[in-house]
């Protein structure tokens, strides 16, 4: 098992990544941009947790988490728009904000812990 993968933060961003994806693949009334900046951003919140838990230097494992939190921020933006254009239902709305609100504190206490951690 690789490192990132016993992290609960790549576990939930994963599984927040795959409900986002099923939202993307069923739903033919969100605009080609929308689908294509969301399966980016969500694909960029897992992915840089994994390519940070394999960096060997705190500075830049921090880095990568730090990304990883920013997409995490910009999933839950396009979430709020498509919403709020009624592409998706509010109870899809509040489950996927609830998984990235999760996802964003799971990955702001590695942040901190990485601040915290004296070289």
């Amino acid at each position: 098992m690789f490192d990132h993968e016993k992290l609960i933060a790549y576990q939930k961003a994963k599984e927040t990544n795959c409900k986002m994806q099923r939202l993307l693949g069923g739903d033919k009334k969100i605009s080609n941009f929308l689908k294509d900046q969301l399966h980016r951003a969500a694909i960029s919140m897992v992915i840089n947790i994994a390519e940070g838990a394999g960096r060997i230097g705190k500075k830049d494992r921090r880095r990568f988490y730090v990304i990883s939190r920013s997409s995490c921020y910009e999933c839950a933006s396009i979430i709020d728009v498509l919403y709020g254009m009624n592409m998706i239902e509010e109870r899809f709305f509040i489950d996927l904000k609830t998984d990235l609100e999760e996802v964003s504190k799971l990955l702001y206490g590695l942040i901190r812990r990485l601040d915290q951690v004296q070289v």
